[in-house]
């Protein structure tokens, strides 16, 4: 009689289990881009004041704890803190007085993540384009605002010479 049991609660276990897995996933609830987009042109503007001031702190808030930043000719940044020490060298390093402009190409949303496509702009103090390309920016929505938790950009500017464009 044991086993007769066992087997009844076996078989009905399993039902419930095949009957759970066969279950119609809810899809995610669509995300309006469009709503988000403000939101994350802003985060680019606050970069690029950030980046304009010389704010080390300013330009980190951008990112999260755990961001990995991607650069052309550097290994990747991983972690806030190689992100902060990678800005601070470029801040000390700048010669030319660099103003950078980005702007929100394209956003892909799914969840609490959004991919941004963009593009940036690097300007010389005299407003003369030194680089331009496109980036990349990886967002995920913690504590009810976005932080990047990846990115990476390229250069559309022809290396002239064997020498990469200014930063």
């Amino acid at each position: 009689m044991k086993s007769k049991i066992q087997v009844i609660v076996l078989a009905a276990i399993s039902a419930l289990f095949f009957a759970a897995c066969s279950a119609p996933v809810e899809a995610p609830k669509p995300v309006d881009t469009e709503k988000i987009k403000p939101e994350i042109q802003a985060m680019e503007d606050a970069f690029a004041k950030a980046e304009k001031e010389k704010s080390v702190d300013g330009v980190v808030a951008y990112y999260s704890d755990d961001a990995i930043s991607y650069n052309r000719n550097e290994p990747p940044s991983v972690g806030k803190a190689a992100i902060k020490e990678k800005i601070a060298k470029q801040f000390t390093s700048d010669t030319m007085g660099l103003t950078h402009v980005y702007k929100v190409v394209d956003l892909f949303a799914d969840g609490n993540m959004v991919t941004e496509v963009g593009s940036f702009t690097n300007l010389n103090a005299a407003g003369a384009e030194v680089d331009k390309g496109f980036y990349m920016s990886c967002f995920q929505k913690r504590d009810g605002k976005y932080v990047c938790v990846r990115d990476m950009s390229v250069t559309t500017t022809p290396v002239k010479g064997g020498v990469k464009p200014a930063e």
